[in-house]
């Protein structure tokens, strides 16, 4: 039981601890796979070409979060978003939509949904430090810096000089911000 439990109990609304817990691991589940799909696009595009490499290795990175989400997932018997289908298409087309608009526009693209990402993973950190859940927390600090680490390397290759760069990484932002809270839902 964490410090608010024990002086004012949850709150009216508040979840549970395991309904906490089950939103967490559903919604990181749900966004790891959206970005393997927005990575798969990027390279369906930009395969042979001197982004591949780079492309490749962050896509390695999520396949590896999505794999740990996957495992948590049915250790802890949480059921996935029901959102799945829709983000196998819009991720792939979001990948896909934006190597198309050159380069730039994909890193762009990386730096605007790691970004939100790695906000939304600071903010569940906040959540789990008083819920006793070190094996969770531990991952989603750990997959942070991945996804920091993914946003600054598109930076470094040109994300920047996207052609309409704040336009484009706001409405990539807002996108990433809708699905996270539909897929905590849903």
């Amino acid at each position: 039981m964490n410090q608010k439990e024990k002086i004012l109990g949850r709150l009216p609304g508040d979840l549970s601890k395991e309904g906490l817990i089950a939103r967490i691991i559903r919604v990181d589940q749900a966004g790891e796979y959206g970005a393997k799909r927005i990575y798969e696009g990027q390279l369906s595009v930009l395969s042979g070409t001197k982004d591949e490499p780079v492309l490749r290795e962050m896509a390695d990175t999520e396949v590896v979060h999505l794999d740990t989400f996957n495992k948590i997932m049915v250790e802890r018997r949480v059921r996935p978003t029901l959102l799945a289908p829709l983000w196998h298409v819009a991720g792939f087309a979001l990948g896909a939509g934006t190597a198309l608009m050159g380069r730039e526009a994909a890193m762009a693209c990386t730096v605007a949904v790691e970004e939100v990402i790695e906000e939304h993973y600071s903010h569940q950190a906040a959540q789990l430090a008083s819920e006793e859940e070190p094996e969770i927390l531990e991952i989603i600090e750990r997959f942070r810096k991945d996804e920091a680490e993914h946003k600054e390397t598109a930076l470094l290759e040109g994300a920047e000089n996207a052609p309409g760069y704040p336009f484009l990484a706001s409405a990539v932002k807002s996108c990433s911000r809708v699905a996270i809270w539909l897929s905590e839902r849903i």
